[in-house]
């Protein structure tokens, strides 16, 4: 039996986005600077400059909650409009957990429908690829979008919906 999708978040103009917080690479010594708000229409925007000095090069935008069981649906749909950069959508099955599980995506500059399948998101930690199975749990407690492209750059993404199916 397939369940009904599941929304992990939806945004509207009555969301409350305090939850999210956005991570850059000034932990460990980095310039870049993100930032994360909402616009009018109530959805939320990820935006900023990430910057290479120090060693630095990314920003990263993080939505922890509790568990959501991930048994019934084989994939995140994410409904979000782009700057035609490449992002990375992690998940973490556990909150405390060291690595994510990753799947890249390209954007255009145009409102579009991601849909990264569970199976194919792999584990890695600080941009390494890590020698374990690719997402196979029962859940997941955080959500991630990430911009790290290695080159110094402005970006802008704008969120819709994120949801399991």
């Amino acid at each position: 039996m397939i369940k009904k999708a599941q929304t992990i978040y939806n945004f509207n103009p009555h969301s409350d986005i305090s939850p999210w917080q956005v991570i850059d690479d000034d932990v460990m010594g980095g310039k870049s600077s993100g930032n994360f708000d909402s616009n009018k229409k109530g959805h939320g925007v990820f935006h900023g400059k990430v910057s290479l000095k120090n060693n630095g090069g990314f920003s990263l935008l993080r939505y922890q909650f509790k568990k959501i069981k991930t048994v019934s649906y084989t994939k995140i749909v994410i409904y979000l409009k782009g700057d035609g950069k490449l992002y990375q959508f992690r998940i973490k099955a556990k909150a405390t957990d060291y690595y994510s599980y990753i799947s890249l995506f390209k954007t255009t500059n145009k409102w579009e429908t991601i849909e990264i399948p569970l199976s194919e998101m792999y584990p890695a930690f600080r941009g390494r690829k890590l020698d374990m199975a690719n997402y196979s749990n029962d859940g997941i407690e955080q959500i991630a979008f990430l911009i790290g492209n290695k080159k110094a750059e402005g970006f802008t993404l704008i969120i819709d919906s994120i949801t399991l199916k």
